[in-house]
Parts: structure tokens; sequence; C-alpha cells
């Protein structure tokens, strides 16, 4: 079956100093292996894709990317100067390839902009943000502009993890509970959370969140958020909605991204509905075979798994005019 993946990472040669933040989290010979393949494209990453059934990937920046620059000038160069890189990869293998923009939040309104410019003139599907930028998160109030811009262009923003601002005390003394294992899925349904909580998706109701990693646990958690919004003191916030959960199934899409596991895929599935989720791999930081073959045998009907694997990617990526399937 035709596969689109979404969470499929690279970096440039210029940009790798801004994951040593990330480079410490990961065994020595593991971020190695995967730093590696993050700078290649064609000679290890398409064979890959082509051993594992992987048609298309939506290529994006590792974490935390430019959000990590303390300039703002240098961050906005940087952002357009990746944003050309990448559209020049996905112009070289254009039926293999697609991809997300990296912007610097560091200046909100050029981040629009930036945001405009790589939909509209380099063709990318929207844009991937790697948790805080400078410790701000994404309800606030300076980046309705960039909210505004993507409803308006019909593009999702990719909320990634990255290191948070500051470590958590329930963590102290367990440093094998930052990062992926652990702290980053619960930074990125937290920093969601405060998306329906500040009334960004009240503000922009046509607004889409991608969340990796099978939603970063909040599928889980929806008739909880719900039967506590009922108990909890509201503090003179007021959904228009009414629930939270019913944000979560309007604005929220999730892909399978590092979870090749079909308990969480079919929690997903009755909490979301098969047209907000879609497919995801993780790579170079999971396995291509893995997740290829997790969603090739996940016990689901085929109109779902149509959906996951290409057709929910297609509508929501406005990817229709890629070459199809070459299966």
């Amino acid at each position: 079956m035709k596969k689109i993946a979404l969470e499929e990472h690279f970096v440039t040669p210029d940009l790798v100093g801004y994951g040593e933040g990330t480079k410490s989290i990961a065994q020595p010979k593991a971020w190695a292996e995967a730093g590696r393949r993050l700078l290649d494209f064609t000679e290890e990453r398409l064979p890959e894709m082509d051993a594992a059934g992987l048609d298309i990937e939506v290529l994006s920046l590792n974490s935390p990317g430019i959000q990590a620059e303390p300039d703002p000038a240098v961050a906005t160069a940087k952002a357009a100067t990746v944003n050309d890189f990448l559209a020049g990869v996905i112009a070289e293998n254009p039926s293999r390839f697609s991809g997300f923009c990296a912007l610097a939040l560091q200046d909100p309104e050029g981040a629009a902009d930036e945001l405009e410019r790589s939909v509209k003139q380099l063709g990318l599907r929207g844009g991937l943000i790697n948790a805080h930028t400078q410790g701000k998160y994404l309800d606030h109030p300076d980046f309705t502009v960039l909210w505004e811009r993507a409803q308006d262009l019909d593009v999702p923003l990719y909320l990634h993890p990255a290191n948070g601002v500051d470590t958590a005390h329930v963590l102290s003394g367990h440093p094998e509970l930052q990062g992926p294992m652990w702290s980053w899925g619960l930074d990125t349904s937290t920093h969601a959370l405060r998306l329906i909580f500040s009334g960004v998706f009240d503000r922009f109701p046509n607004a889409k969140l991608l969340l990796g990693h099978m939603g970063e646990a909040l599928p889980y958690v929806l008739w909880r958020l719900d039967s506590r919004w009922d108990f909890h003191n509201h503090h003179g916030i007021e959904l228009d909605l009414g629930y939270p959960s019913h944000y979560l199934r309007r604005n929220l899409y999730i892909t399978t991204s590092g979870v090749a596991s079909s308990a969480p895929l079919l929690c997903a599935l009755l909490a979301l509905g098969a047209d907000h989720i879609l497919f995801g791999t993780d790579y170079p930081f999971e396995s291509m075979q893995v997740a290829c073959d997790f969603i090739e045998n996940a016990p689901i009907s085929e109109a779902d798994r149509e959906k996951i694997c290409f057709r929910n990617a297609e509508s929501l990526l406005h990817l229709d005019s890629l070459v199809g399937s070459r299966r």
C-alpha cells in the first residue's frame, strides 16, 4: 500500500551544532549513527525507503533547529536558507520527497512571512515547530500572526518535541527520564493543551495542529479532561466548544511516528477517528522497516489503513499532485 510519512528528519552541516542538547540524551553510538543519516538524502535514505515500501517522506529539520539560535536576525536568515535548501532537495526527487519549512519564531511576523513564502513559492506543506522558542510557547500573543497565516494558507503546524526551558523537579536525579524517553512527550502534550485553554482554537477554528508519537498520549485522556473541566475552577476561561476533547477531535491530527504498537493506534482510532491519524516513521531515530511493517499488519480495516497510510496526508497537505504508489 502507498505510504506517506510525515515525521522524517534531516539536518545540514551548518545546523548540526544546534542539536548538541539532544546529543547529550542519546548513547554516543546511537547518536553518531543517527547524525550520519540525518545528513543523507539519497545514498541511504532512498534505498531504505524502497526496501521498506515507503513512497514519500515529508522532510523536516531536526530538533531543535533554528529555534535554538539566540539572535533573531541570524535565525531568520538561516530559516530562509534551509528552506531554500529543502526545496532544492525536493526538486531533485519530487516524487519521493515533500517537506515542512523551518521557522524562526524569534521574529513572529517574519516567521509568518516565511511560512507564506515557503508554501506559496517553495511548495512546502506547512511548518514544523520544535517546542518552545526562547521560552515562548505557541499560545503567546506574539504568535497570533503565525496562527492567522497558517489558517489562511490552510496548512498545518507540526509541533515536535525538544528540550524544555528547564527541568521539572520530579525528574531530578533521573536524567534517563529526560528527552524522548518521557519528558518530551509530557512537555509537548502540555503545550498542545495550552493552545486550547488560551483560546487559540476559538480564535482560529480552522487551524490544524499535528502531533507525532501517536498524539503524545492525549488520545488516552479525552474523557478525563472533560470530566475534570466540569470539576475544576475555570479561572475565567470559557471554551466556545464547551469541552477540551472537542478541540482535540477537531483541530488535532496525529502521526504514528516513533510508535509501532497496535494498542495506542486502536485507542487513537476510537478517540479521534481515522481521518485524524497519519503515518510517520521518525527516521532516522526509528526504523523505516519496522514502522512500515507495523502499519501494514496493524489490526485495522483496509479503509482506515488507506487513510492513515496516505489518503489523510494527501488531503491535509494537498499532496494529491504527487506521483502515486510505485507498487
